[in-house]
């Protein structure tokens, strides 16, 4: 199967690479493709330092579009969408999303934190479908046409399109994982002014549909 990795990125250099060391462990992954979502950072040095191919976005598309950029840069049987500021990332972590898919018992798994830290565990057992984390089948994206307005809330148009499609999903747990938070990448109120906004665009994506 040809499973292709996409890592949309904003000013993840910092993280980035601790995500790319891991990926590159993994065997049955063919290709690896980052987008650079109009960093201003060294997110592009980093990602290139690691052999993989590297999306470079002027501007910032938000993160629906630059996976949407991702998607129509090659074909692929299995995709698998991991954020670019994970902590805590281990190869059994990618098998454990992608083995439910490759072995025909599920059409897409969604990675949800555990026994990580606190406030991220709390986050995605209160909203758990909004992860970053997944394994899918391509062909369950054919047809979707709103993936690059989305901005952050391409989880929700990811998984609208799902429930359409009647394709079955399976929660796969990632314990002692997490992921960097928006006050911590900007300090606290510039994160809490960047995670209203994630949260307007998330419910504007709810409502609209």
């Amino acid at each position: 199967m040809n499973i292709v990795a996409i890592i949309p990125a904003y000013n993840e250099g910092e993280t980035i690479g601790g995500v790319l060391s891991v990926l590159k462990k993994v065997n049955k992954i063919k290709k690896i493709v980052v987008v650079s979502d109009g960093s201003e950072d060294d997110t592009v040095e980093v990602a290139k330092s690691f052999d993989v191919e590297v999306i470079v976005l002027k501007e910032n598309m938000g993160k629906g579009g630059a996976m949407k950029k991702g998607l129509d840069n090659g074909s692929a049987d299995i995709l698998l969408f991991l954020d670019a500021d994970l902590i805590g990332l281990k190869e059994k972590h990618i098998n454990d999303l992608l083995s439910p898919v490759l072995e025909n018992q599920a059409d897409i798994t969604i990675g949800i934190f555990e026994e990580g830290r606190v406030f991220t565990d709390l986050a995605q057992k209160m909203i758990p479908k909004l992860s970053g984390q997944r394994a899918l089948r391509a062909s369950i994206l054919e047809g979707i046409s709103d993936l690059d307005v989305a901005r952050f809330g391409v989880e929700v148009a990811l998984n609208n399109h799902i429930k359409k499609s009647k394709v079955r999903l399976k929660k796969v747990a990632l314990s002692n994982m997490s992921h960097v938070t928006k006050e911590e990448k900007l300090g606290f109120l510039r994160g809490v002014n960047a995670r209203m906004k994630m949260y307007w665009e998330i419910l504007s994506c709810i409502v609209k549909k």
